[in-house]
């Protein structure tokens, strides 16, 4: 890894990102020395301002961060590391530092499952699309998955990109809900293809 960095008093910021979630998980501080050491020992290793020594985390507590890649802003005066954390990365027994979940997040789609649980969770089936469909149950939501698929393969074999797009929409949709249906998320349907990658 060629670092070149421009570091303030021999100190430059180091963001940890989870090579996986891509959520930040940490801000440190390293210099030339904690770079080689995280280098050579494949574990983040940082200069510790407060007690004036390198310090590699999870020293203490076991919960290392192991890299996989370490790159340099346009700048050279900051650090992305992206690594893999074993166990929490806060030393308050959080995720990351902001006190969140390092869980991957899909953006928009993540939101939308959250707005189907609501949904499910509130049981308005008369004011809700979504609840009157948990209510009517797992064979209801799976014909609808089905019926969309139809769609979009009908859609596929015609040429109106819009009525595709449109039903694939409306199959993603239904898709989400009967994943809840059945007690899971997009998350878990992304490990498993995740385990199949070679």
């Amino acid at each position: 890894m060629n670092i070149d960095i421009k570091s303030s008093h021999g100190l430059i910021p180091a963001i940890i990102q989870d090579s996986e979630t891509k959520n930040v998980l940490m801000l440190g501080y390293m210099n030339e020395e904690s770079i080689q050491k995280t280098i050579e020992t494949k574990k983040v290793t940082f200069f510790s301002r407060s007690k004036q020594r390198l310090w590699t985390k999870g020293e203490e507590s076991g919960n290392f961060l192991e890299l996989v890649d370490i790159k340099n802003d346009c700048d050279g005066d900051t650090l992305l590391i992206q690594a893999k954390p074993v166990g929490p990365t806060c030393h308050t027994g959080a995720d990351t530092c902001w006190q969140e979940e390092n869980k991957e997040n899909y953006g928009f789609i993540s939101s939308l499952e959250k707005t189907i649980a609501t949904r499910r969770e509130n049981a308005d089936s008369e004011k809700s699309y979504v609840a009157s469909l948990f209510e009517k149950g797992i064979n209801k939501i799976a014909q609808k998955v089905g019926e969309e698929a139809v769609e979009v393969v009908i859609e596929a074999k015609d040429d109106n990109d819009d009525l595709f797009l449109s039903e694939s929409a409306d199959l993603l949709f239904h898709y989400l809900i009967l994943l809840q249906a059945k007690g899971f998320q997009l998350n878990d349907v992304v490990d498993v293809l995740k385990k199949r990658q070679k």
